[in-house]
């Protein structure tokens, strides 16, 4: 027994109750993640349930489906925006994108397509939150043609797109045809542009790479352009007058 006057009795009795406060407060942080974690799960669910109702409603009609996807904050929603001029959602945020969404977009000689935003990429997602954001992915799976977007003006911008291309491979959506869309050309000066296409070479994608602004209409005409070219080869058996090349002379709009 150790006598009183040892110091170890005091500093235990004063290590104890921390130690307790310290665990009790972890327990607690633990349930209000694992409780947010199920409210996404079950907003998701939700979600998913939609998604399955506009898939059917698009199989219906069989308008070929295009996909935004990409790094979060790349600028996939303002470039959903300024295609189809309508307001949709666009935040600095992580998952500010959680639920896809779609637009009809309207080409030349009545030719409708579906334009699909996507929730944002990160790298390294915790492995709690793959499975519960694998849900808001699946509509991906019926992509016909995927923009993917890229922020040029992040010098990270190759592991980004690496890491998003990743993804798609373990998700099983390598094989969708894409283009490669560097976004945000107006923050970008001439030389990281050049640097941009040289790397994009070395990569093996600029022949599918298409530069832009999202914020301005005027960039996206070859764009829209690929996209059309690319459907065309997609779809065999679609009326091909539809996707002839005649030049887009604006931005169309959403119906």
């Amino acid at each position: 027994v150790l006598p009183m006057h040892h110091p170890f009795p005091l500093t235990l009795g004063l290590v104890m109750p921390l130690a307790i406060g310290a665990l009790v407060a972890y327990e607690n942080d633990l349930r209000r993640v694992r409780e947010r974690i199920n409210r996404l799960e079950r907003e998701i669910e939700r979600l998913r349930e939609q998604r399955q109702e506009r898939r059917k409603r698009r199989l219906r009609n069989e308008r070929p489906l295009v996909s935004i996807v990409g790094y979060t904050n790349a600028g996939k929603s303002t470039l959903m925006g300024t295609l189809t001029a309508s307001d949709v959602h666009a935040e600095q945020r992580m998952f500010a994108t959680l639920d896809p969404t779609s637009r009809r977009l309207r080409l030349p000689h009545e030719q409708e397509v579906i334009i699909n935003d996507t929730v944002g990429f990160i790298r390294d997602l915790p492995p709690d939150l793959v499975a519960a954001f694998r849900s808001t992915l699946e509509e991906i799976q019926n992509s016909d043609l995927l923009l993917h977007v890229i922020d040029i003006a992040d010098e990270r911008w190759p592991q980004r797109f690496e890491s998003v291309e990743r993804i798609l491979r373990e998700l099983g959506y390598g094989a969708i045809p894409r283009l490669i869309v560097f976004n945000k050309i107006d923050l970008a000066d001439p030389i990281a542009l050049d640097a941009a296409r040289r790397l994009a070479q070395g990569l093996g994608i600029l022949r599918e790479a298409v530069f832009v602004s999202a914020r301005d209409a005027a960039t996206l005409d070859e764009l829209l352009e690929r996209i059309r070219a690319a459907l065309a080869r997609r779809f065999e058996l679609l009326d091909q007058h539809a996707f002839r090349e005649a030049p887009f002379s604006s931005v169309p709009r959403s119906i």
